[in-house]
């Protein structure tokens, strides 16, 4: 198979395993939700490198809102910034070889507080600080909105991204193993 073909497939599964998960644990809360979203990003950059990674980091919060899990359009691309984010600091540890290694374990709280650093900034001082009379001058963003979003990306954005990270790399090894792997 061509290796395009294979990427936009690998891809286009784990797009899919997201929105199964996104759709399924929707009524389970953030806490579950987000880590599953979490776990799937780790997938994708751990087996399939960063390109599959980016594509699931920068598509996820766009599913997220048609499916009424993001709180506004407007925290769309903070959240792709956030995943974004996290994708990139786990592409730092070399997945290419089997086996879990001190980086790779490393990578993974780093990249779950970046993704937390990233949304907190860009949500709680940009989109609720120096934008909010724009947003809300524009009907985007609501009082209540503002006082919800800084908490909906406080310290829970942390602890999905530890959660689904580490489920991520538990997963890595014996997927790996069972699809063979040779990052084509």
């Amino acid at each position: 198979m061509n290796k395009r073909v294979r990427w936009i497939a690998r891809t286009g599964v784990l797009l899919a395993v997201l929105i199964a998960l996104q759709t399924a644990t929707k009524p389970l809360g953030q806490l579950i939700t987000g880590s599953c979203v979490n776990a799937v990003l780790t997938l994708s950059v751990t087996l399939f490198g960063i390109g599959c990674g980016a594509v699931v980091a920068l598509v996820s919060p766009v599913l997220a809102f048609l499916l009424g899990i993001a709180p506004s359009v407007v925290t769309v691309p903070a959240i792709m910034l956030g995943n974004l984010t996290f994708v990139l600091v786990l592409n730092l540890a070399d997945w290419r070889r089997p086996g879990l290694t001190v980086p790779r374990v490393i990578m993974w709280p780093i990249a779950a507080a970046a993704k937390f650093g990233v949304l907190y900034l860009v949500v709680s001082k940009v989109i609720c600080g120096v934008l909010t009379d724009r947003l809300m001058a524009a009907g985007v963003l609501k009082a209540p909105m503002l006082k919800a979003l800084p908490v909906t990306f406080g310290i829970t954005q942390l602890i999905t991204a530890l959660i689904g990270g580490a489920v991520g790399i538990a997963l890595f090894i014996p997927l790996r193993k069972a699809i063979r792997m040779d990052r084509q």
